[in-house]
């Protein structure tokens, strides 16, 4: 009775969406540095609407009788309930458009049948020749560069990744030291961190569109940080930063540099930011960059118009995920800084017989495996082929919208869609589209084909037809969120 009723509650849960009840986490407010600064009120966000608790629908884990040799009545259940859940996941993707939700590949052979997820994955991978790797357990815990006590890693995969970057971001092997990290948080965090030891006392400058990690970074290491303005696509507004600069000349500039803002997709111009920097009297010797490119930071590189990152320039550090675009199964990333930047963080760890300057110490050593694996079968041609198709589908996303008479946008070096939120909430969580107010976005992906697109304008245009056919209601004005000649509602039309 008691597998019949698990069964039972694992039906529910294949039945229901599930909403997990979260606490939101507040944003720092600009801190004022020496100057009189008038404390802005941020807008008011969209209450987030709960959903039952998630103990009620969980999985319960029952212990095994405790003489009990036979477990084929056991195995069988946990096969019927994997079997299930491998059904929810096919079932989940095929609406999944870049977007909401955690993903877990449960094995390395099923990884074509993967879960939705929070962030805009490529869920265009096969890597059932790594099957044969998953009964070990991989850890490259220390510094990737030396060799631990431990045997059983995967550094030779790692370092071989880390030196591709290396070549694509323009630093030599002997000037640059990095590694793979378990999400590209943990690269902002990292990156920061060696901004924050090299100028102890400098201030954190960042967009008010950067991800939330690293206004996180700037809570764990309590860091002065000041929000910069942006411009209607997302970008840096330069001329706010200038002038906050001014303000603070006094102490060095630790900048977080967008490369594809989270939910608008904008690149921050580099060379700008750069160029505001040494105007406002910054030499290099007093600011530190780093390059946030969670997403775009792999796709810019194969864009021909798009500011080029590289080490040639003054920067400090880039991150990347490799669960986004590259198409890792389980999350992962690349961190790179400067060789000389480093030893401020580095220490020797005698049990280890190596010494450590990540964040987490013990390290996925499957992910390096996956990336290199990857990094192999594509190389820098067929990337190139992806960053295309990216953005053509992207175009023929926007083109539809509009057509439709529905407001939208996308950046000039995006695959990111934005357009006025569905009014259904059921719509946004079958297709688990990411909302911010007003907005919601599509990320365009690898996977994200034209006919998968087509689903999604189809089903949305026959939903609008019904949200808005009494003129009772009207579609939202985002004219605020993407600039009035990319709305569509009653006064921009």
């Amino acid at each position: 009775m008691e597998v019949e009723a698990l069964a039972n509650g694992f039906s529910k849960l294949v039945e229901e969406e599930l909403k997990v009840e979260v606490e939101a986490e507040p944003l720092p407010p600009v801190v004022e540095v020496e100057v009189e600064v008038e404390v802005e009120v941020e807008a008011e966000e969209r209450e987030i609407v709960l959903g039952k608790n998630v103990h009620t629908t969980s999985l319960e884990v029952t212990e095994p009788e405790a003489n009990d040799e036979d477990t084929g009545d056991k195995d069988a259940y946990m096969a019927s309930v994997l079997a299930r859940y491998r059904k929810t996941l096919t079932d989940r993707t095929k609406h999944h458009l870049g977007m909401h939700s955690f993903s877990l590949s449960l094995s390395l052979s099923l990884s074509p049948s993967l879960p939705p997820s929070s962030y805009p994955y490529n869920l265009d991978f096969d890597y059932g020749a790594l099957g044969q790797l998953q009964h070990f357990s991989i850890n490259n815990l220390g510094d990737p560069f030396i060799e631990s006590n431990y045997g059983v890693h995967s550094r030779q995969f790692e370092v071989g990744v880390l030196d591709w970057f290396a070549r694509l971001w323009e630093i030599e092997k002997d000037q640059y030291w990095g590694y793979i990290t378990n999400c590209g948080t943990e690269g902002n965090l990292h990156g920061i961190l060696v901004g924050r030891e090299v100028f102890p006392d400098g201030i954190l400058y960042a967009s008010r569109e950067s991800h939330y990690s690293v206004f996180k970074a700037a809570r764990m290491y309590r860091m002065d940080c000041v929000k910069i303005d942006c411009l209607v696509s997302g970008e840096i507004d330069c001329a706010d930063f200038k002038l906050k600069l001014l303000s603070n000349k006094d102490k060095p500039a630790i900048i977080n540099v967008n490369i594809g803002t989270t939910v608008k997709g904008a690149v921050d111009d580099l060379d700008l930011v750069i160029q505001t920097l040494e105007e406002t009297g910054f030499t290099h010797d007093r600011f530190y960059i780093h390059c946030d490119g969670a997403l775009f930071g792999l796709m810019m590189p194969f864009v021909k118009r798009a500011p080029k990152v590289s080490f040639k320039k003054p920067i400090g550090s880039v991150s990347v995920s490799g669960h986004k675009f590259v198409g890792c199964p389980m999350p992962c990333g690349v961190q790179i800084t400067r060789m000389e930047h480093i030893n401020v963080l580095s220490r020797n760890v005698e049990y280890l017989a190596s010494r450590d300057a990540t964040i987490m110490g013990s390290r996925n050593g499957h992910a390096p495996i996956f990336l290199w694996y990857t990094l192999n079968r594509k190389g820098y041609k067929g990337f190139q082929k992806e960053v295309q198709k990216c953005l053509r589908n992207a175009h023929y996303l926007k083109d539809r919208l509009r057509d439709a008479g529905i407001g939208a946008m996308l950046n000039e070096l995006s695959s990111t869609v934005v357009f006025e939120r569905p009014l259904d909430e059921g719509f946004v969580r079958r297709w688990q589209l990411a909302c911010q107010g007003n907005i919601a976005h599509v990320v365009v992906m690898p996977n994200v084909t034209v006919d998968k697109l087509d689903d999604f304008l189809n089903e949305l245009i026959e939903k609008r037809s019904t949200w808005y056919q009494d003129g009772k209601v009207q579609p939202p004005c985002i004219a605020a969120d993407v600039g009035s000649e990319n709305c569509a509602c009653a006064l921009h039309r």
